[in-house]
């Protein structure tokens, strides 16, 4: 700082001196332009004779020239700017110089007596270039104007005292890397406040300081170009570069500034994807659903964005129908999913040859490929202990709905895969059959009829069965057994709906007064074929016939005609309808046809009888009376009836001194007050008033259970256990039976339970019950004790 000062010193006393030197000749180009004054001057002089002839011509003498005054003056005294004279002044003091425009007064003053010109304050060139001023002479005894007032321009002139600028510094740039020699980064300007007119001092030249040797920049224009061949972004991102900008044209004695260019190479796809493994394991339990994830892979690819994406494909391998493998794109990862369900028991392990390779290829650098790289996955299939499976994935079976309560119509299987000898238990989901129309026997999976099939009521029965692995109650496999009913002929047609004909008492033989439709609720193969006639009782009725039509339909015809009202109004035709089926059932419907008078045409008029049958002589008020009589009578009736039956004795009298006691029926051993029912002993002594008063109110056995009570040996019979579940539902739907406590029979316990059994019966007579095969874990010690209780694997191949 102090070199500059001391060279901008050096500069101001060298322009001081050029001034003073200036300021000595500046009276002769005064005295050249003063013939121009002169000739102007009496211009106007000779104006000012026209309107006023009395007054004396003056001749003008101004005198002065454009005056240049240098910038960033420092000196104590006042800087000289140049001289104004008129030749009117004698140098006597009568002539007074005023000046007035831009800086008069402020920035320029004046020696009224002498016209010299001065500077004041220190000049900016940058700030303000010229100056334009005003100049008069002046009487100064009277103030009069001697001249007009003239004008002149101050210029500021130039030094070099403002260095370079970088306006828009610090830079930011980009140039893709592998970029060959020369390639234009940024072009950089600097600005210089000097006057680019005058001299060098805005004269800008352009150097690089720091970032040699990766990048150059150009002298006078300040590209700045790569000058290192290959640089590689993966190696090095970012880089620094300062640049100078140097005035007069770079020579000594310039003054420079400096701007920063952050530069960062921009990514190419020039490195291929690798994978960091070639051979990975991974392991998926058996029980994972379609489309769960088994684990990732990544090929690692040096570049980033568009030049580092990915597609992964499975192209060899045994999983490739059980595996699929996707791109996730935020991360560029490989994800492997199951496509196919997975089994242990099948097949235990797969291998998949994956490739991760670019999707975006760049074809100046397909030198350094291959793009793509190649994995072994090794996948590891994991053993889950899984529910029981079934041997079919549904069941479908047919029962006649007249089937027998106990018929076994299907039996279903599961097995454990995990374990060969596990047994299993089976039973029915509770929802899916609401009605406990089907049994199934826990241990041989033998459904059968609990109920009486109804095809006319619920003709498809969708039922669940589960199947329970003893070793873990947890595991329950399930299956759908779809049941359809199938029909029996069971149900007699009857006519479709309540029939009632009439018959004009004009009516001639051979009339047809009705046609009859029947309908059976039943739904035969063939389709349904009723036959209608009269009933036996009917056969030879003298007033109507039927005829069947073939089709269904049969036609209700008169056999006479002159029917009257009063001699008979209404009559009852029995039809007897049968249908072609075996068994073939038949009902019998009766047809009710009235008598009415009908006009000529065949309309109804009228189907009372009351004017046939009251007499002529009875009036209306009469006939009130007699119904009105009839009502009090009736009236009378209801009354004394009611009290009779409010005197009515008791069936058991206080006499008798009967205590009613109360019978009590516990639900199972060990019950207290919520498991008793109280019924009245007074439903026992008249069986018959229980019966139409009060139902029984027992509770329904669960029909899933009945395999506690039924003995186990007898499930092979289907007699015996069908006359067991028979006498079960009559007991059941029987709303008269009188109360019962409930019997619980224990034939046998411990079959089908996890602890076994727990009673001693028999337990000398099988060598089943314990298993002792555990004693050979305890050590030597236990290892005679394991000889004589347990069971050897010759004993079990038996089994």
């Amino acid at each position: 700082m102090g070199d500059k000062h001391l060279l901008k010193s050096r500069l101001c006393l060298c322009l001081i001196i050029l001034a003073h030197l200036l300021h000595a000749t500046a009276e002769e180009p005064t005295l050249q332009t003063r013939g121009e004054n002169e000739k102007q001057s009496d211009e106007t002089l000779l104006q000012s004779d026209e309107t006023l002839e009395h007054h004396q011509r003056v001749k003008r003498g101004w005198v002065w020239n454009q005056f240049f005054v240098l910038e960033e003056y420092t000196g104590s005294e006042p800087l000289y700017v140049g001289k104004l004279h008129s030749d009117m002044d004698r140098g006597d003091g009568s002539i007074k110089y005023i000046l007035s425009g831009e800086g008069a007064g402020t920035m320029f003053t004046i020696d009224d007596n002498t016209g010299d010109i001065h500077a004041i304050q220190r000049l900016d060139r940058e700030v303000k270039a010229q100056y334009i001023l005003r100049a008069q002479a002046l009487q100064r005894r009277t103030g009069m104007p001697l001249e007009p007032e003239s004008e002149f321009i101050v210029k500021i002139q130039d030094i070099n005292d403002n260095e370079p600028q970088f306006l828009d510094g610090p830079y930011t740039a980009s140039v893709p890397e592998m970029s060959v020699i020369g390639t234009s980064v940024l072009q950089l300007t600097a600005t210089d406040a000097d006057d680019p007119t005058y001299g060098n001092s805005a004269r800008v030249v352009y150097s690089i300081l720091h970032g040699q040797p990766y990048f150059s920049v150009e002298p006078r224009t300040g590209i700045i170009r790569v000058t290192l061949p290959n640089m590689d972004r993966e190696a090095k991102e970012h880089y620094e570069v300062i640049i100078q900008a140097k005035d007069m044209g770079g020579q000594l004695g310039g003054l420079a500034g400096t701007t920063t260019v952050n530069i960062t190479l921009s990514d190419v796809n020039d490195n291929p994807p690798r994978f960091a493994q070639k051979l990975y394991q991974m392991s998926v339990p058996e029980s994972s659903p379609v489309g769960s994830i088994v684990g990732r892979v990544r090929a690692k690819d040096l570049d980033e964005g568009i030049n580092a994406e990915m597609r992964y494909t499975i192209i060899d391998g045994d999983g490739r129908d059980t595996f699929d493998i996707s791109t996730d794109p935020t991360n560029q990862v490989g994800i492997i999913t199951i496509r196919k369900p997975l089994d242990f028991e099948g097949k235990k392990s797969y291998t998949l040859k994956v490739e991760g390779a670019n999707t975006q290829l760049d074809h100046r650098f397909l030198r350094m490929g291959p793009f793509s790289d190649v994995t072994i996955i090794h996948i590891s299939v994991e053993d889950v202990d899984e529910p029981p499976q079934f041997d079919s994935k549904f069941y479908y079976v047919e029962v006649p709905e007249d089937v027998a309560i106990g018929t076994i119509f299907q039996t279903v299987s599961a097995k454990d895969l995990d374990v060969s000898n596990n047994s299993v238990r089976y039973s029915i989901e509770r929802n899916s059959d609401p009605g406990r129309f089907f049994y199934i026997d826990i241990i041989s999976g033998a459904l059968m009829t609990a109920r009486p099939l109804d095809r006319e009521e619920v003709s498809w029965h969708n039922i669940t069965v589960m199947a329970m692995e003893m070793n873990n109650p947890t595991q329950i496999g399930s299956v759908s057994v779809t049941v359809k009913v199938i029909d029996v002929n069971d149900n007699p047609p009857e006519l479709e709906k309540y029939y009632e004909a009439f018959v004009c008492e004009n009516t001639k033989a051979g009339q047809l007064i009705q046609t009859v439709t029947a309908v059976d609720l039943d739904d035969p193969l063939g389709g349904q074929h009723f036959y209608y006639s009269l009933a036996p009782e009917a056969a030879n009725n003298p007033n109507f016939t039927l005829r069947d039509n073939q089709d269904n339909t049969a036609w209700i015809v008169t056999r006479r005609g002159g029917f009257s009202q009063q001699q008979w109004s209404i009559y009852y035709l029995p039809i007897l309808i049968s249908d072609g089926e075996q068994p073939v059932q038949s009902s019998t419907s009766t047809l009710t046809i009235r008598v009415c008078s009908c006009d000529t045409e065949g309309n109804v008029m009228s189907c009372t009888a009351e004017a046939y049958t009251l007499p002529v002589s009875l009036s209306r008020g009469a006939l009130i009376a007699i119904l009105a009589c009839i009502f009090v009578l009736l009236v009378m009736i209801l009354l004394i009836l009611t009290l009779r039956s409010q005197r009515k004795k008791p069936y058991l009298t206080d006499a008798e001194e009967n205590v009613h006691e109360n019978i009590v029926r516990y639900d199972d051993e060990g019950g207290g007050e919520q498991d008793t029912e109280a019924f009245d002993i007074a439903a026992m002594w008249n069986p018959r008033e229980s019966q139409v008063v009060k139902f029984r109110q027992d509770m329904v056995p669960e029909i899933e259970s009945l395999s506690r009570y039924v003995p186990q040996n007898y499930m092979g019979d289907s007699n015996v256990h069908g006359y067991v579940l028979a006498k079960l539902y009559e007991a059941d739907v029987d709303p008269c039976a009188p109360p019962y406590d409930s019997l619980q029979t224990y034939a046998y316990e411990g079959e089908g339970s996890v602890a076994d059994s727990l009673s001693s019966l028999q337990s000398v007579t099988t060598n089943i019950d314990h298993d002792y095969d555990y004693l050979s874990d305890w050590g030597p010690r236990f290892k005679k004790l394991s000889d004589m209780y347990g069971v050897s694997e010759m004993d079990n191949a038996l089994w």
